[in-house]
């Protein structure tokens, strides 16, 4: 199978190699409006996608597997586009196009491996988020017409309104298009293929959200069952988390702890697990406004919420911890390698850390945090309670953590 790339200037800006891929093929896939850019001489049967298009993907596949197919793809199939699906499901000869990112950075006279990049093609245009940093350079690949509109009201909620946003539509082709204004005065309309460059500018005292972990405990929504910032930042740093890598927050309160994990890199992913329904819809909005909207939530309560979930790389207990099963569901899902980390604040949770860290090894440390608060017309340190962090990995092997 063949996946060729196409710009909006269609067969006029294709490569020599891509039309002759087309005009061999005996079936083209494509989108309506890609399949329209095809001359009629290209003689192939002509296939437009469905939708939802995921679920479609295999048995169209299977239906035309005795025929040379060819599917078109918007500028760089690979690039936040459908080859990459496609080679999950078989092989795949790609002929690329320029990428939307690639001919907006031209256009922008950006570097293109200093933009951070975010699409909102099927997803969240919450993702934004965490890409708002002062100086920094964003593109958004649009979902549509009305993404524009979406992202200067976002982006000017968020404390930058101040920001230039330019939206380059119909990139490549002869009806190209540039509209420019600040996040905060956007009132331009524009085609539906379109580009967002933004070029992040922070309005006078913002809110700042530091890439790291221990965001201040204020920007979530709470109701006080949330991993306080220091201690959050070192159970996320005890979670080590690496791009690619699943994280289960079992008991999650307020999501803090999965929503940090899934900031660290775009390809991190979290599921938290909750059975209040209050601190669910918490969860919930707390992962969009902070960037990480596909935060998968699990409504219910561990061990029997964890039943059928994808295999973590990593797991993290801050609630639940002397449920019966809880610790033992989550050791016995995890993968060989993987790691454990278990936050314990009473006696009793204590005590059952002791005994698995006794069973399976590992490493016990206590976390003791103090801040300064007044004390009549002094200042005196308040002490939080004390935090007794469990973090272990789990051998390759037979071993587990049964009957402690």
């Amino acid at each position: 199978m063949t996946v060729v790339g196409v710009g909006a200037d269609g067969w006029a800006g294709l490569a020599p190699v891509a039309r002759r891929a087309l005009a061999a093929a005996e079936v083209v896939v494509g989108s309506t409006r890609q399949l329209d850019l095809l001359p009629a001489a290209c003689a192939a049967e002509r296939v437009a996608w469905p939708t939802p298009l995921l679920p479609a993907v295999a048995p169209l596949l299977a239906a035309h597997a005795d025929k040379r197919l060819c599917v078109l793809a918007s500028g760089d199939p690979m690039f936040f586009g459908i080859g990459a699906t496609l080679a999950r499901h078989t092989a795949v000869h790609v002929l690329p196009h320029p990428s939307s990112a690639s001919l907006a950075c031209a256009r922008m006279g950006w570097a293109l491996d200093r933009v951070t990049v975010v699409s909102t093609v099927a997803r969240p245009v919450e993702r934004l988020h965490s890409a708002l940093h002062p100086g920094s350079r964003v593109l958004v690949l649009s979902e549509g017409e009305a993404t524009p509109a979406a992202v200067a009201e976002l982006v000017t909620a968020r404390g930058f309104g101040a920001s230039p946003m330019t939206v380059l539509s119909d990139l490549g082709s002869p009806d190209e298009d540039v509209l420019r204004a600040t996040a905060a005065t956007w009132a331009g309309r524009v085609s539906p293929l379109n580009v967002i460059a933004v070029e992040c500018v922070a309005d006078p005292g913002a809110r700042l959200l530091p890439a790291v972990p221990g965001l201040p405990d204020d920007v979530y929504e709470h109701d006080g069952q949330i991993t306080k910032r220091e201690v959050r930042a070192l159970t996320v740093s005890s979670l080590a988390p690496e791009p690619g890598q699943l994280l289960w927050d079992v008991g999650a309160g307020s999501g803090s702890v999965g929503i940090e994990w899934s900031r660290v890199d775009p390809t991190c992913r979290a599921i938290a697990v909750e059975p209040r329904a209050d601190r669910a819809d918490r969860v919930e909005r707390n992962a969009a406004a902070l960037g990480v909207p596909e935060l998968r939530l699990v409504r219910g309560a561990a061990p029997a919420a964890l039943a059928d979930l994808p295999t973590p790389d990593a797991v993290f207990v801050g609630g639940g911890v002397t449920v019966d099963g809880v610790v033992d569901a989550c050791w016995d899902a995890l993968r060989p390698g993987g790691r454990v980390v278990v936050n314990a604040v009473t006696l009793e949770s204590e005590a059952l850390v002791a005994r698995w860290h006794a069973a399976v090894g590992g490493a016990l440390t206590r976390l003791s945090v103090a801040r300064a608060a007044p004390i009549g017309g002094f200042t005196g340190w308040r002490q939080a309670m004390p935090i007794t962090q469990w973090v272990a990995v789990k051998p390759a092997g037979p071993e587990s953590g049964e009957d402690q």
